[in-house]
């Protein structure tokens, strides 16, 4: 038996992320993506929206902080992700989940865009919610 321990890196799950998801989704990979991070935040529900940094920090998908609140607006910078090595990695999944868990603390319809900013080395992210409509 080795009883060597291999120092933690994020290959695997880059090897998931940038090439079997892409292969076994399609061209539906970023829908399908936003839909499963919406579940997941339903199986991981959080109290507070303060909570959210936490659980990226977590999950592993780096250190979450907001930018910024304006009106049913909110701005979110993630650093440290391993989604900004990899060359196509949607970060659709993280939106899914920053949406579910605005919508469900809220108490309306949210979405949530997000996009690579690979020069400023970070993924930013708009949470739009809107208060007339109710869920």
């Amino acid at each position: 038996m080795n009883t060597q321990q291999t120092p933690a890196t994020n290959f695997g799950y880059n090897l998931l992320r940038d090439h079997l998801l892409p292969t076994l989704l399609g061209k539906h990979e970023d829908d399908i993506l936003y839909w499963l991070g919406k579940d997941m935040a339903r199986k991981f529900p959080i109290l507070s929206l303060d909570e959210l940094p936490a659980f990226f920090a977590e999950a592993g998908w780096g250190q979450l902080a907001i930018e910024k609140t304006v009106k049913q607006e909110t701005h979110y910078t993630l650093h440290n992700s391993s989604l900004l090595e990899l060359s196509g990695g949607s970060c659709s999944l993280e939106a899914g989940f920053l949406a579910e868990q605005h919508q469900k603390v809220n108490g309306y319809l949210t979405e949530c865009y997000g996009q690579k900013m690979p020069k400023e080395n970070h993924i930013h992210f708009i949470v739009k919610g809107d208060p007339k409509s109710p869920v």
